[in-house]
């Protein structure tokens, strides 16, 4: 069974009902469910939280009947570090180890599809990548 990591920004998408990126966004969580688990970790979970005012508002928005949470691996935040300094060596600006790289690396140890709008993850990691803007354009699932 396919499992795929659900990057924040497509759940920002779908929570904020965003016009442009919203309804591909939702299809493709839909028609990914339907195929397999949908997960997310402790990193997505903090970052959809910080737009929240409770707990209860952010376990209602991301509920475990439909989002497995997954622990991050050490082997994940291992290689997140790794491609981190990677990024610094080619002249990257950022000075801390962001979400982004512990979500990439998730994925990639975890051999799970990243669905996600940012191609950025390819750069520093083998990793699977389920563009909602490119795929399934024409699916009205209904992920309700």
């Amino acid at each position: 069974m396919k499992t795929y990591l659900v990057d924040t920004n497509i759940l920002l998408d779908v929570i904020g009902a965003d016009a442009q990126f919203g309804p591909a966004s939702k299809a493709c969580l839909a028609r990914c469910a339907g195929a397999g688990v949908l997960a997310i970790n402790a990193v997505i979970y903090a970052e959809v939280g910080a737009l929240v005012e409770t707990i209860e508002a952010l376990d209602e928005l991301l509920p475990r009947t439909l989002f497995r949470r997954d622990p991050l691996p050490w082997e994940a935040a291992y290689l997140a570090g790794r491609a981190f300094r990677r990024y610094r060596e080619r002249g990257g600006t950022r000075t801390r180890v962001l979400a982004d790289f512990l979500i990439g690396a998730h994925a990639a140890t975890q051999g799970m599809i990243l669905i996600t709008r940012d191609r950025g993850y390819a750069t520093d990691f083998q990793v699977v990548i389920e563009d909602p803007a490119e795929s399934g354009k024409d699916d009205n699932t209904d992920l309700d």
